[in-house]
């Protein structure tokens, strides 16, 4: 009997340590349509978005930093869930956003405020973890890349995404139009939006007599604005890490003119240009020459471009200047760069960081990520 409480214990406190290793964070939050609940929210500030694997997302304590477990993020080949913007294009995410909404966001609203923001898909613009358009904004997160990290991946580690006025809309005629909530609710209860194109809604039956609605077999010609690059990324890709600053000046963002700038082909700080985008690599290393095996810290500065709101203008551009510090080392890689950075949007921008797999990659791929920080200079 002895032994095997001993045994018993053993396999307790087994468990324990294993335990404290890795911690799988498992909860995840569609900050567009939900709120957060508390149990969602990670170390107050966090919620986690894509891939649902225990893998996935963890605490890691085998690799601290600063007195707290890092967040280890991974992927492996069979994880891209998600369809690229290229036919037949699979993506892969796994990633915390600083920005979400929880429910006493809308404790002095009306009922029907939640009910509307979740079905525009903006309940995440009730929140917090956002900043306004122009403004002036210090960054600051640290990454951990292991030796073994592939030289053919493609993951964004970081992103800044912007914040699509979801009732900005164009219809058939090509007019484009900003409609009150009310009015785009009504036009959502006959349609079906797929992305930013729009279809009709068709009444059918189930199996058991149930009335459901699928979408028309064809597009209306109505579009809603969806968004479209990030603004700002730093990621490995075609063997390079690279920093990426994207702007569009459109109102209405046209998804169909795909501005991109490669990292293996683009010189830095020369500007892709196709239509009202802009495109620019601010910076690249060969993924070789990346530091390993250790934390790697950022500090980023940016001013965000201006737009002329409802009219397809750049008022000004906008600046970045960026900081890599490791080994005791303070590396000034981007100089107080004037540059296109930014959305035409009402909103602002927001950060994620993590695993965002891109371009049909399904190479596995993993790292840590923590210490971030946000602070508004202006």
């Amino acid at each position: 009997m002895k032994k095997c409480f001993v045994i018993f214990v053993i396999q307790i406190l087994s468990i324990c340590v294993f335990s404290q290793n890795r911690v799988p964070i498992k909860s995840r939050v569609n900050v567009q349509s939900d709120s957060a609940k508390i149990n969602q929210i990670v170390d107050g500030e966090w919620v986690c978005v894509g891939l649902k694997k225990d893998y996935a997302i963890q605490y890691d304590y085998d690799l601290m930093f600063e007195g707290k477990p890092s967040y280890r993020f991974e992927l492996k080949k069979e994880d891209n869930t998600l369809s690229g913007y290229a036919k037949g294009e699979t993506k892969g995410r796994a990633e915390m956003s600083y920005c979400y909404a929880v429910s006493s966001d809308f404790d002095s609203a009306d009922a029907s405020v939640y009910n509307n923001a979740s079905r525009m898909k903006t309940v995440y613009h009730h929140g917090k973890g956002f900043c306004d358009q122009g403004s002036i904004m210090k960054y600051r997160f640290s990454i951990y890349v292991p030796e073994d990290i592939g030289h053919d991946v493609s993951t964004i580690f970081a992103q800044w995404h912007g914040m699509p006025s979801r009732t900005l809309v164009s219809n058939p005629s090509g007019e484009v139009m900003l409609l009150t909530d009310e009015e785009f609710l009504k036009l959502e209860e006959r349609m079906i939006f797929k992305k930013n194109v729009a279809y009709d809604k068709v009444e059918t039956k189930n199996k058991k007599g149930e009335t459901e609605y699928k979408r028309s077999k064809k597009p209306n010609g109505w579009l809603v604005e969806q968004g479209g690059y990030p603004p700002m990324a730093f990621g490995f890709s075609e063997g390079y890490f690279y920093i990426k600053a994207n702007s569009d000046a459109e109102w209405l963002t046209d998804k169909d003119v795909r501005c991109n700038a490669s990292p293996a082909k683009n010189e830095v700080m020369k500007p892709v240009r196709k239509g009202f985008k802009v495109c620019t690599i601010a910076y690249k290393m060969p993924i070789g020459e990346f530091p390993k095996n250790k934390w790697v810290t950022f500090d980023i500065f940016v001013r965000w471009s201006e737009y002329r709101r409802g009219y397809n203008e750049m008022l000004s551009p906008g600046m970045l200047d960026v900081y890599m510090n490791y080994d005791g080392k303070e590396n000034h890689i981007v100089d107080n760069q004037t540059i296109d950075i930014g959305r035409n949007d009402r909103e602002g921008y927001y950060f994620k960081f993590g695993i965002y797999r891109v371009g049909n990659s399904n190479i596995p791929v993993y790292y840590n990520l923590s210490g971030y920080s946000e602070e508004v200079l202006k």
